[in-house]
């Protein structure tokens, strides 16, 4: 999804934000609990430069904007702004030093259930606890706001930069977030548009939980220890988002049915470290551009995944997949499945671009006239035993390759592209 139609589609949620009055009510320092607790249904609080004491609650539909220099302070406990009224906005605001009881949902700001339509724009968010936390607050818009986590704490200390639980209809677009322990977190909440949202440095980029329904389109993460994480949820949109250098996984599908997984780039994804450790490896813990675990009956297509340890991996009972039209270059396994069924992937004639594909088209037609069947009995026995790759070029390892090529019976269930494409559907210019 491009910038232009993002901001084209904010522009229609902010049309219904909340009619304020034409001029602000200007806060000064030491006044903001009383001028909540004194404010009219459709006002509009601005405040002053200076530090604003936090902890207070909007319980009426109101619009709070700030000076650039105003800063919204919790002093280190609890909740810095809870929003407890429908049609709120709040923008344009800097919150820092909220409470860092993740049990008690400490967050710079808190959206309870009956605050619908709220509208968190433009904001600046230092975090210790949870960035925003949306609390089955139906159609939210969280839109264009910077969050920062706290290096002072561990990783898993931290709380989310943004966290939508139980909430529906929301869109969430075009945020920064960063060092939080996962950037937006999303549990049994749906019908929920993530759009154009850039994440790094953080466990998570995205992270859903048995949440259905939604669309994930656009979006960007980086030096992750994984992408998108995404779980337990059916009926997912997820296209034109990009993974670049994240640990561990570019795009991880556990237990992902009927969704679609469109137009996505995975590049560059980096064998998983032990955090604290100065980038010592785990074992085991190869980079996957793609990892499929218990997903079924999802399209696949159209999506670029190179320059990783593993371009797909596929296990657990991950069948009924519908796989093409997708560009795999330059990893050093391409697929890594280990299963007793073999696996086609190719629909309606056309199959998946190969970049270590040695076949020949002499029909010009743009497909490989012999199939492709990227992992054989040699792969299964490196991936069982990785300590056998001394013996990659060895003569023994030659004579089984040679054997299963001349006596296909001999062969393992696989994957196979019957119909592998010649020129890829996605421009390889990024991937050097």
């Amino acid at each position: 999804m491009s910038i232009i139609r993002i901001f084209a589609l904010l522009a229609l949620f902010w049309a219904g934000s909340v009619s304020a009055a034409d001029t602000p009510l200007r806060v000064a320092p030491g006044q903001l609990a009383t001028a909540l607790a004194d404010a009219q249904p459709g006002a509009w609080l601005h405040l002053e430069s200076g530090t604003h004491g936090g902890g207070v609650r909007v319980e009426v539909p109101l619009r709070l904007t700030a000076e650039s220099d105003a800063v919204l302070d919790g002093d280190g406990q609890g909740r810095v702004l809870v929003v407890a009224a429908p049609d709120v906005v709040i923008q344009g605001l800097t919150l820092r030093n909220d409470g860092a009881d993740l049990t008690a949902m400490d967050a710079a700001i808190f959206v309870e259930k009956q605050a619908e339509r709220v509208r968190l724009i433009g904001n600046r968010i230092h975090a210790r606890g949870f960035g925003i936390w949306l609390d089955g607050a139906p159609h939210a818009v969280v839109a264009d706001n910077r969050i920062s986590g706290d290096t002072a704490l561990r990783s898993q200390d931290r709380g989310n930069g943004i966290h939508l639980f139980n909430v529906n209809h929301a869109v969430v677009a075009g945020n920064i977030v960063w060092e939080a322990r996962d950037g937006i977190y999303i549990d049994v909440s749906n019908h929920n548009r993530l759009l154009g949202n850039t994440l790094h440095d953080q466990r998570y980029g995205i992270h859903y939980m048995f949440s259905h329904h939604n669309e994930v389109m656009g979006n960007r993460t980086r030096d992750n220890r994984a992408g998108f994480a995404l779980m337990a949820s059916r009926h997912l949109t997820v296209v034109g988002n990009r993974a670049m250098g994240d640990e561990n996984y570019g795009f991880l599908l556990n237990d992902i049915t009927y969704s679609t997984i469109e137009s996505n780039t995975a590049i560059g994804i980096r064998h998983g470290t032990t955090p604290g450790t100065g980038g010592q490896t785990i074992a085991g813990a190869e980079g996957k551009a793609l990892f499929v675990y218990n997903s079924q009956h999802n399209t696949i297509r159209d999506n670029l995944l190179a320059g990783t340890d593993i371009g797909v991996h596929l296990t657990a009972g991950s069948e009924g997949n519908r796989i093409y039209n997708n560009a795999l270059v330059n990893n050093r396994s391409q697929v890594m499945y280990v299963a007793t069924r073999q696996q086609e992937w190719s629909v309606d004639g056309r199959g998946n671009y190969w970049s270590d594909y040695v076949g020949w088209d002499l029909s010009g037609d743009g497909l490989g006239d012999v199939p492709h069947e990227p992992n054989d009995s040699v792969d299964r026995l490196l991936w069982k035993y990785p300590m056998a790759r001394v013996l990659m070029n060895s003569p023994a390892i030659q004579l089984l390759r040679w054997v299963q090529r001349t006596f296909p019976v001999l062969r393992p269930p696989g994957v196979k592209d019957s119909a592998p494409l010649m020129r890829p559907t996605r421009s390889l210019e990024e991937v050097g």
